[in-house]
């Protein structure tokens, strides 16, 4: 049988296709527009998503007997607000995960709410890009908007729905709407509340693993495969991609170098941050995680390649970096402001340190450690915790660069294990839809048979050492720059 894995990004849909043995048969990738209307907002029309999507299951199943497709599943861009009328139509385009524009409705949960409220309700605090700031937005600034919504949903739920017919969401997903009361897996009566909805324009919570429902017999027929087709509810992108590196189980760990970065740690037990400055979410395999969130990594090394430089060529530019742990140019990642730990929208990126002789590598060098150092920010806080980790996992675009990996081995000093397949959520996605299908009795057991490490990087005593100071140097460099974020 074949399992499909949906990937819903921000700049495309990636989707992939597994067979029984987790071996992968195929991949594709299909981009579509993101909009900026104005400086800090982010928006993306929610049928882009599922015409890409239509598009992208044609291909990849083109060449394999389609009436052998068993299941679909998800792994999705986390956070963004889709709202329907009760006629099930969008309202308005979906504001994503990175938008910066709920400031003020971000200072209002965490200042007059309050954080030891919104903690108990939902074991998180506000931050920018969560949900509930969006609808409160949306409540403020489009009341006639609001007034029409009788479902809000997430990004991969929308498409999920278009294949189905079924209002569903996932609890990893639903963890990071700040609607959701995590340690018990429900939605939160108080936050609806708070945000002026019901429960019941909130759709039903499903484990990732299991199946909402099969194909509309439409969606079967557009798509060409049987109307038997399950479809599992799914999970965010980070837990998806934490299944599909096996980062399942208790005190596994997983970073993730996509568009934003994270920084996963799986555990068996529920558990908050008493500050908050990680997250704390219901994991896809049926348990919990931790995770620190940055809202730029990999897109920090394209903005500085394409945008800067002038170059898709990444890998002749990082040839020429050769002195690791000796670099005198720092490099703030907050290019659309910063989550994990410091939860500042207004945050900026900032080069420190440049001097005459400050060459390009130099500056392309710092971007990769930049974002090294602002993982290892959110390591630090898990450290606090008493949790103890010697290596992780890592997937994500950023994970192809062996200089990458092995700056983050040791700006981290962990051993790096790198997984067969980088494709983290579209595999977490397809081997979510094969347990939900019944290929494999759990989560945990799919990550045990399919997740084969094929490469660890160890982090080189004397080259961490020199890592250790220079963190040291970086971790005062936003104390320092804080206040003129905010003039």
């Amino acid at each position: 049988m074949f399992y499909i894995g949906i990937d819903l990004g921000t700049s495309a849909v990636k989707l992939l296709l597994m067979d029984s043995d987790g071996k992968i048969v195929n991949i594709v990738s299909k981009e579509y527009p993101l909009y900026f209307p104005q400086p800090g907002w982010s928006e993306q029309n929610p049928q882009d998503w599922y015409e890409a999507t239509v598009l992208g299951i044609k291909e990849l199943i083109r060449d394999v007997d389609k009436s052998q497709v068993a299941g679909i599943s998800f792994g999705g861009q986390m956070h963004g607000l889709v709202i329907l009328d009760e006629d099930d139509n969008v309202i308005r385009p979906a504001i994503l995960w990175n938008d910066g524009r709920t400031g003020a409705e971000t200072e209002y949960l965490n200042r007059v709410i309050g954080k030891e409220k919104l903690s108990a309700y939902t074991a998180n605090i506000a931050f920018a890009g969560f949900t509930a700031p969006k609808l409160l937005w949306v409540k403020d600034k489009e009341p006639e908007n609001f007034a029409k919504i009788a479902k809000i949903m997430l990004p991969k739920d929308y498409i999920a729905y278009k294949l189905t017919g079924v209002h569903c969401t996932d609890v990893s997903d639903a963890s990071g709407m700040l609607l959701f009361d995590v340690k018990n897996r429900q939605w939160s009566k108080e936050m609806c509340d708070i945000c002026g909805i019901q429960v019941s324009q909130l759709a039903k919570c499903y484990e990732s693993y299991e199946a909402v429902g099969t194909l509309l017999p439409q969606a079967a027929q557009e798509l060409g495969v049987p109307a038997s087709v399950k479809v599992a509810a799914g999970a965010g992108d980070n837990a998806a991609a934490a299944v599909g590196t096996g980062t399942v189980g208790d005190n596994m760990c997983n970073i993730s170098l996509g568009t934003s970065g994270t920084i996963f740690i799986s555990s068996k037990q529920f558990g908050v941050d008493s500050h908050n400055a990680l997250h704390s979410f219901a994991h896809a395999d049926g348990s919990y995680h931790l995770m620190g969130c940055m809202l730029s990594a990999a897109s920090c090394n394209k903005w500085w390649m394409d945008e800067i430089i002038g170059t898709k060529d990444y890998a002749t530019e990082q040839q020429s970096i050769q002195k690791l742990g000796e670099n005198h140019v720092y490099f703030l990642p907050y290019l659309m402001g910063e989550r994990s730990p410091h939860n500042n929208p207004d945050a900026r990126a900032v080069f420190l340190g440049m001097s005459m002789d400050t060459t390009r590598a130099d500056m392309t060098q710092a971007v990769l450690e930049g974002v090294a150092f602002a993982l290892r920010d959110s390591l630090e806080v898990a450290k606090s915790l008493g949790i103890r980790l010697e290596r992780t996992k890592i997937c994500g675009g950023g994970a192809r660069s062996p200089l990458w990996k092995k700056i983050v081995a040791n700006v981290l000093n962990l051993k790096v294990d790198v997984p067969e397949s980088e494709e983290g959520p579209s595999m977490g996605g397809a081997m979510l839809a094969a347990v939900a299908c019944g290929e494999y009795k759990s989560v945990e057991e799919a990550a045990e048979r399919i997740v084969k490490v094929v490469e660890t990087v160890e982090p080189e005593p004397e080259l961490a050492a020199r890592y250790e100071e220079r963190y040291q140097y970086f971790k005062e460099i936003y104390p320092a720059c804080k206040p003129l974020f905010h003039a």
